[in-house]
């Protein structure tokens, strides 16, 4: 078998779904399973949805209602447009509206009936819908188009905790159900979402479509995964930042978890990890011209080419912590320092330390860095430099370094022999 994931620029609007079945018609689907996420900006519109509710304002009813509409717009075009008659009659002949405004009922009725006030658990019964939505529409057409394909629900294929938001699977529940439930057929369900043993939805976290993906393929030993994405495959920097990128044919897995650990968006380790775990390739190609080279993830050389790779994160903080009475900043003051950090939820993206200070490069996500440095300054003198620029460098060459230091105030630079850091003003 083999698994295909859509993502939501892919089935953002009614062309992109008549392109998701043109993919597959072109690629095959003899023993494939296909993962769909939300369309478009759905998620946020859900998000939007959430928070009118916990702030009591009854808006979340008529933004419910106008999600709805755009979803009912996508069918609409999908019934008059981009086919043949008959596939636009069988399609008009569904039961997709009906459907559709099922889950928009149930999803009205989960936040009518909620007794909850743990907002990570109101979220995973609320934004799931979103997937829902997109996989019904998909499906509808897919059958329109003569493609026999089972709508599968993904709560009922991965089993997980309860830690909402960022649920972590029961892998021996999950891999029954999904190879009891879905060995050798054509089946489409729903990236992100899973539910816990009480039949409560769950979401898998961060790029948790992919993840998603990675299971099904390691429940069923598929022989590889595809993402499809609006873009050639895997870049060695974002075009939008780095000039004259090229893009990379082959990465290790090892490779790609380096990557993505200093904040490239290549795959999330997560997903890679249960594909590693039995040697299954991760593919990367576009979904606008799926016969395209793409790139592949799996064992092997790091790099094909071999070339640097460009990494920057914006809008981060430096900080320079010592001690008032210019002591040694040991191991008892780093792990008061990181616990300060995990308090506040600051993600660390560089560390440094020498005798008497610690030097850090933070992303404050959460909006809590004057919580932070009232902690830290109680104790410590602390410098901190606000909207700095991290940039990584992987298998630099000086050429490499001199295209990013040029004309940059540098902070500060550390350097190993495979990998360079420089944390800039601005």
């Amino acid at each position: 078998m083999k698994i295909f994931k859509f993502g939501g620029a892919s089935v953002k609007d009614a062309a992109g779904v008549r392109n998701v079945v043109q993919v597959v018609q072109t690629m095959g689907y003899d023993g494939l399973g296909i993962v769909v996420s939300a369309m478009g900006k759905t998620t946020n519109a859900l998000e939007d949805i959430i928070n009118c509710y916990q702030n009591n304002d009854q808006a979340y009813l008529t933004l419910i209602d106008e999600l709805f509409t755009k979803h009912l717009e996508i069918v609409s075009d999908l019934e008059t447009n981009g086919a043949g008659e008959d596939v636009l009659i069988r399609f008009r002949e569904s039961e997709l509206k009906k459907n559709l405004k099922a889950t928009i009922e149930s999803l009205k009725g989960t936040m009518l009936r909620n007794q909850s006030k743990n907002h990570a658990f109101i979220y995973d019964q609320v934004v799931s819908h979103g997937e829902l939505l997109s996989t019904k529409i998909v499906a509808s057409y897919f059958n329109a188009n003569e493609i026999p394909v089972d709508w599968m629900d993904a709560r009922q294929l991965i089993k997980t905790d309860q830690k909402y938001r960022d649920a972590a699977v029961d892998w021996k529940k999950t891999e029954k159900l999904i190879k009891n439930n879905c060995t050798g057929k054509l089946f489409l369900t729903q990236g992100f979402i899973g539910s816990d043993d009480n039949g409560f939805t769950t979401t898998l976290g961060r790029e948790g479509s992919d993840y998603t993906a990675a299971i099904l393929a390691y429940a069923l030993d598929a022989s590889h995964v595809t993402i499809w994405k609006d873009v050639p495959g895997v870049l060695n920097g974002d075009p939008r930042v780095f000039e004259n990128t090229v893009l990379l044919e082959q990465i290790s897995y090892r490779e790609a978890i380096e990557l993505a650990f200093y904040g490239a968006s290549v795959i999330h380790p997560k997903t890679l990890q249960p594909l590693q775990g039995k040697q299954i390739e991760l593919r990367v190609n576009s979904f606008l011209d799926p016969q395209s080279q793409g790139t592949v993830i799996k064992d092997g050389d790091a790099l094909k080419p071999m070339t640097p790779c460009y990494i920057v994160r914006k809008n981060l903080v430096f900080l320079e912590i010592s001690a008032r009475d210019f002591s040694f900043i040991g191991e008892h003051n780093i792990s008061d320092i990181f616990h300060q950090l995990s308090e506040s939820k600051m993600e660390v993206g560089l560390l440094q330390n020498s005798a008497i200070s610690f030097t850090i490069c933070v992303e404050d996500k959460y909006g809590k860095l004057s919580e932070l440095l009232d902690d830290l300054e109680a104790r410590y003198k602390v410098n901190a430099v606000s909207d700095v620029s991290l940039y990584t460098i992987r298998h630099h060459s000086d050429n490499a370094i001199e295209s990013i230091e040029n004309g940059k105030e540098v902070l500060l630079r550390q350097r190993t022999q495979e990998t360079l850091q420089l944390v800039v003003k601005g």
